[in-house]
Formats: C-alpha cells, sequence, structure tokens
C-alpha cells in the first residue's frame, strides 16, 4: 500500500531531443553546478587580488579533472567487470548497442572518483601558476558543495541513486524502477548540500581568517560523513555491494573523512591563509 502523500516521480530526462543531440536535465545541471562554482571562485580570486591570468586557466582544470575522475572512478569501483572489456566505453560518451554505436553521455560518475581527480588536476594547476596550493584547494572547497547540490539534483532527475522503501509520507515512487515508495535520497543529499554550501559562505563572509586547510577539511569532512550516513538509506548500486557490511561508497568516504579532520583541525594552524 503506498503512502497517501507519496510523490510519483517520472519525469523525463531529456529536455529536448535534437535528433543527434539530446539536451538532458542530468548534464544541463552539471553546467549549472560548474558555472555556480566559477563564479563564486571568481569573487574569492578578486578578493584576494589574483589576477585573471591565474584565474582563467582554472576551469579548465577543474572541469577536466572532476570529469575524468569521476568517470573513472565509476568504471574501476563500480563496474570494472563490464569496463574491462569496453574500454572505448569508459574513455567516450558512446555505448555499443545492438543498433551500432550510440551517443549516451557519461552514464556513469562517481563523486569520490570526481574528487579525487579534482585534487591532482589542481595540483597540476598550482605547478603551472606557482600559487600556493592549499589556498586554492581552500577556496575551491568553498564554492564545491553548490555543485554537489547540483550533481544530486540531476540523479533525482534520471531517477537514479534511489533510496529504500520506506513509509513516510515524503516518499518517491520513482516509476522508471519500480512502484515501491522509497527514501528520496537524492533529494536529502541535494538539500543537505546546499545547506553545507550556505554554512561555508557564512564563514567566509565572516571575514575571520582561518589556517590553511581549513575550508579544504571542512568540506571533504563535512560532505563526506554525511555520505556515509546517507548510504544506509540508499540502495546498492551494484550487485556485488549486497554483500558487504559497508558499500562501496561507504568504504570510500572514510578516507576523505580521515583526511578531512587533518586538513580541518591539525594542517597548518601557525600559517593562516591571508584574506
Amino acid at each position: 500500500m503506498l503512502p497517501l502523500l507519496s510523490i510519483h516521480w517520472n519525469p523525463d530526462p531529456v529536455i529536448i531531443d535534437f535528433g543527434v543531440f539530446a539536451l538532458r536535465y542530468y548534464g544541463l545541471l552539471w553546467i549549472v553546478g560548474l558555472a555556480l562554482a566559477y563564479f563564486i571562485v571568481r569573487r574569492q580570486y578578486r578578493d584576494r587580488r589574483i589576477g585573471d591570468d591565474k584565474f582563467e586557466p582554472l576551469f579548465f582544470y577543474c572541469f577536466f579533472g572532476i570529469l575524468i575522475g569521476a568517470r573513472l572512478g565509476h568504471c574501476i569501483f563500480y563496474d570494472w567487470a563490464y569496463y574491462k572489456d569496453h574500454f572505448v566505453e569508459m574513455i567516450l560518451p558512446f555505448k555499443q548497442t545492438a543498433e551500432g554505436w550510440k551517443m549516451t553521455g557519461y552514464t556513469g560518475l562517481a563523486s569520490h572518483g570526481g574528487t579525487l581527480g579534482l585534487i591532482i588536476a589542481l595540483w597540476l594547476y598550482c605547478r603551472k601558476t606557482r600559487m600556493h596550493y592549499m589556498d586554492v584547494l581552500d577556496m575551491i572547497a568553498v564554492a564545491t558543495p553548490i555543485t554537489a547540490c547540483c550533481i544530486r539534483l540531476a540523479n533525482l532527475m534520471n531517477s537514479e541513486i534511489i533510496g529504500k522503501p520506506a513509509d513516510v509520507p515524503w516518499a518517491f515512487v520513482f516509476e522508471r524502477v519500480d512502484m515501491l515508495p522509497r527514501h528520496p535520497a537524492q533529494l536529502y543529499e541535494a538539500i543537505a548540500y546546499f545547506l553545507f554550501f550556505i554554512g561555508m559562505v557564512w564563514l567566509y563572509k565572516r571575514a575571520r581568517t582561518y589556517h590553511r586547510g581549513f575550508y579544504f577539511g571542512l568540506c571533504l569532512t563535512e560532505i563526506f560523513v554525511f555520505r556515509f550516513f546517507i548510504e544506509f538509506l540508499k540502495e546498492n548500486q551494484v550487485d556485488f555491494e549486497n554483500g558487504m557490511t559497508l558499500n562501496m561508497g561507504q568504504w570510500l568516504s572514510v578516507p576523505f573523512i580521515l583526511i578531512g579532520i587533518y586538513f580541518m583541525c591539525f594542517y597548518g594552524r601557525n600559517n593562516a591563509t591571508a584574506r
């Protein structure tokens, strides 16, 4: 029996289909999330009086770092059994079907891989611009939660990463999956990340000087602690997780939580960030 107030959810993930190309909510929300982060970080660069010549390459590094890391993270950690025999599909946004190759976009992206890819890309960026690595990580960290929020809204529009069956009045029935009322886990995460973003901006606007690495550590800690616990309300994404005490998302969250706590509480306490 469905809860009285359950929400039937079945939006078309395609906004406009141009034939050879389709504009999807997933891609659009990714672009919105990155664009918001772009303007937020640009404002921080100007606050610190850092020239545009150093800011301009940043988006390139962030975009490809996140995309490559998120794609490889999904393929390696969640679906290696398939992609080890379909290497081209891992790299290119195409899938081999009975009718031939079809452009599908990247149908699997993992946030843990995206985070690692971003960290590596920013290291390369800092080598080129000679900026302090932790200063850049701190600025990116302020904007990261709003991008994460948009990505989870994209998952919601795709009816993916669904929650476990629930009898709460706000349960969603993801009709593309089944007719069971479930926790809207994607929406829980989107709301949490939006609140984290408001908190980060509030801390930044207070104009208080924190030690280098504080925002980076806070961002990792709050996002991946929440991610660890929200996984208990989610369905496992792949079959091999069914026999695990903690699922893959939780195991991958643990090192990020430990790194976050270290940078938030211990790293660089005698080396304040200039504001």
